[in-house]
C-alpha cells in the first residue's frame, strides 16, 4: 500500500470531520511556531496544539532562513487581507531540537551558507551544531528585525527528542524597540 493509500484510508477510517468550518484564519492563539521539519518534532505534538491554535512555519531545522523570513511577511499580508489590524500582540515562538540533521550539513558549508543567505565564513555565527546556541541566534535575529511588529513577543524553545521535553532556552519578550 502507498503512503497516500494508507493516509487516506486512515482519513476515511476516522470519519474525519472539515477542520476549516468555524474556524478563523488567524490562530486562537495569536501565536506562530517557526520548527523543523523533521518528523519526531511536529509542533502539534510536541506543543499539544489544537486545530487552528496557531500557524507553523517548517524548515530544515526550523531556522530563520531569509526565506522564512519572506513567509512570514507573505503571511502578515494574508492577515492584513482577512482583516486583522496592526497591534494587539502575537507570539512568535522558534522552535528548534536535538539530535537534528541539520548538523550533517557541516560538511557542506557552501550549501548551508546559501541556505542562510551568509558567506561561508560567517557559518560559525549561526551555531548549527548547538541548538540551545541556535535557537538564541534566531531569536535574536527576529527581535532585532525591523519588519517585525514591535508588539510581537518572540521567544524559543529546545525539544530533546531522547526525553521528550521541551526547555524554554530564550524567554518571552517582544521585539526591540
Amino acid at each position: 500500500m502507498s503512503a497516500v493509500e494508507t493516509l487516506t484510508a486512515r482519513h476515511q477510517e476516522a470519519d474525519a470531520q472539515p477542520q476549516g468550518p468555524g474556524l478563523s484564519i488567524m490562530p486562537s492563539l495569536r501565536t506562530m511556531i517557526i520548527g523543523c521539519v523533521d518528523p519526531r518534532v511536529d509542533p502539534v505534538f510536541v506543543l499539544g496544539l489544537n486545530p487552528g491554535e496557531a500557524a507553523v512555519l517548517r524548515n530544515v531545522g526550523g531556522r530563520v532562513t531569509p526565506g522564512a523570513v519572506r513567509e512570514m511577511a507573505m503571511l502578515q499580508e494574508v492577515a492584513r487581507a482577512h482583516g486583522a489590524r496592526p497591534g494587539g500582540g502575537f507570539d512568535l515562538i522558534v522552535l528548534h531540537h536535538t539530535d537534528c540533521g541539520i548538523t550533517s550539513l557541516e560538511s557542506q558549508p557552501e550549501q548551508l551558507a546559501g541556505y542562510f543567505g551568509v558567506e561561508a565564513a560567517a557559518l560559525p555565527s549561526k551555531s548549527v551544531s548547538d541548538p540551545r546556541a541556535a535557537v538564541a541566534v534566531d531569536v535574536a535575529l527576529l527581535r532585532s528585525n525591523p519588519r517585525l511588529p514591535r508588539d510581537w513577543v518572540v521567544s524559543g524553545l529546545v525539544y530533546d527528542v531522547h526525553t521528550g521535553r521541551v526547555e524554554v532556552v530564550v524567554p518571552p519578550e517582544p521585539s526591540a524597540p
